[in-house]
């Protein structure tokens, strides 16, 4: 199931349009998205995990993409994933067994591109 892949692609070019239309709005998220998710005192896979839970929380289907992939990307486990979706669980409820799931499909779909080997993901990289 491309899940995580398939919301990107869906939103991609209607974020395009509203990005050029309102391009400083993007800029000025853009530039906030930089500074919360640089390293700090907590690493980038650390802050995106917590984007992801927020984003089950949040019931958002393109936050859930872009910070699983995030959290892929930076090198976390399923293992630690499915504990974060586990906390948004807790925090939020029965709404969460919903996006909960949809949350560890795309973490998985987008890991799987980590993993050597996976075109997406070539040697050296």
């Amino acid at each position: 199931m491309d899940y995580g892949k398939a919301v990107q692609q869906e939103l991609r070019g209607p974020a395009r349009a509203l990005r050029q239309t309102i391009p400083q709005v993007y800029a000025g998220y853009g530039q906030l998205h930089e500074a919360a998710l640089a390293p700090g005192a907590l690493d980038v896979k650390t802050k995106e995990l917590i984007a992801l839970a927020i984003a089950v929380s949040k019931q958002c289907d393109g936050c859930i993409a872009a910070h699983a992939r995030g959290a892929a990307e930076h090198g976390s486990t399923p293992e630690e994933a499915a504990e974060a979706i586990g906390v948004a669980i807790l925090m939020n409820g029965w709404p969460a067994t919903v996006y909960g799931p949809r949350a560890f499909a795309a973490f998985n779909e987008f890991h799987a591109d980590q993993e050597p080997g996976h075109e997406n993901n070539p040697p050296g990289r």
